[in-house]
């Protein structure tokens, strides 16, 4: 019987951790201020939006510690699959 897992294939979904703890401080706190400037009033409400949902999106992205752009662009590896030498 084979019990491996198979590979996530969706980055948006991908939950391994592949940022720094400086790197997480930074999307927190930008995610937050964005999200907390789509509050000013403004003449164009879908510019609000989209910075209430970048901003929460960047956030989350720090709390959880990956980010799929990252991932993409260093390589999409763990530490286990470099030490191995597996993909």
């Amino acid at each position: 019987m084979d019990h491996s897992t198979p590979a996530k294939t969706d980055a948006f979904l991908d939950t391994e951790p592949n940022l720094t703890t400086a790197e997480r401080a930074a999307y927190i706190v930008t995610g937050l201020a964005l999200a907390a400037a789509s509050v000013k009033p403004r003449p164009n409400h879908i510019l609000s939006v989209l910075a209430l949902v970048s901003g929460s999106y960047l956030a989350w992205r720090g709390y959880v510690g990956s980010c799929p752009i990252k991932a993409a662009l260093m390589g999409h590896s763990t530490p286990a699959e470099q030490i191995t030498g597996t993909h």
